[in-house]
């Protein structure tokens, strides 16, 4: 059976996603922390959508919860043909005063849980020359980001490596999209601590950034970044030194820098 395996699933982008993909019929596999809010979800979509929604609780950070997934799937006989890496996180705080283990954990819930299922799934996709994978970036992928600096590192690896990836299967029938909005209403910001950068940008509703995501995965964009103001930060930077452009990108982070 062929199922959208979607991360991050209970909240903002993740809801969002699971709405779209349910509406145009695809069954969803459903991962996040919490058991709760996955049984509560797959409730809310059951009454909706008639696809068949199935969840499995997992904390990506850790390495063989990934692998407890893989293997959930292909016990069920389940066709990844959708996969959405979009579970992630932030932490604004100056390096110097990092949590290491939050700043590994993140590394490892942004970066190397995002690699492990697009490399696992990607084989029966490429089997069978089906298959969509859509990862959630960041224009601040483009940017290094003082006071921001792993999650802005994270979100370039995402990029880079999906760029990379879809270069190197371009032959075949399966796409993989970068998806790279800037600030969207989400649990993110009061996670991330990071209500200075939404006070200077009006985030947008999610549902937009979604949609927007969505639509471009269908057609197989490599890299897809919402909205024109966005387009302009991550196009403007190339006219500028990178200790220039640096500066700038300290400024939106940290009050006074």
């Amino acid at each position: 059976m062929k199922v959208t395996l979607i991360t991050g699933a209970t909240g903002g982008l993740g809801k969002e996603f699971c709405s779209l993909y349910a509406n145009d019929n695809n069954n969803l596999l459903l991962v996040a922390t919490s058991n709760e809010k996955l049984s509560q979800l797959k409730s809310e979509l059951e009454a909706k959508y008639s696809v068949n929604i199935d969840f499995i609780a997992a904390d990506l950070s850790k390495k063989e919860d990934c692998v407890a997934v893989y293997e959930y799937a292909k016990s069920k006989g389940y066709f990844v043909n959708n996969l959405v890496n979009n579970a992630g996180f932030g932490d604004r705080t100056d390096f110097k005063d990092m949590d290491i283990d939050l700043q590994i954990k993140m590394v490892n819930v942004n970066c190397s849980a995002l690699l492990y299922f697009t490399r696992v799934f990607l084989t029966d996709m490429l089997a069978n020359n089906e298959g969509r994978i859509l990862n959630v970036g960041s224009i601040a992928g483009f940017v290094p980001g003082p006071y921001m600096c792993t999650y802005h590192a994270t979100k370039a690896f995402v990029l880079n490596l999906g760029e990379a990836i879809a270069h190197e299967i371009r032959k075949s029938k399966v796409r993989i999209t970068t998806l790279c909005p800037g600030p969207f209403i989400s649990g993110f910001v009061g996670k991330a601590g990071n209500d200075y950068t939404f006070k200077k940008i009006k985030p947008v509703p999610a549902a937009k950034v979604a949609l927007f995501g969505y639509k471009k995965s269908l057609k197989g964009k490599r890299v897809a970044v919402f909205g024109f103001g966005n387009k302009v930060t991550v196009f403007a930077p190339r006219f500028f030194s990178r200790k220039f452009v640096t500066s700038i990108s300290s400024g939106t982070l940290k009050k006074g820098d």
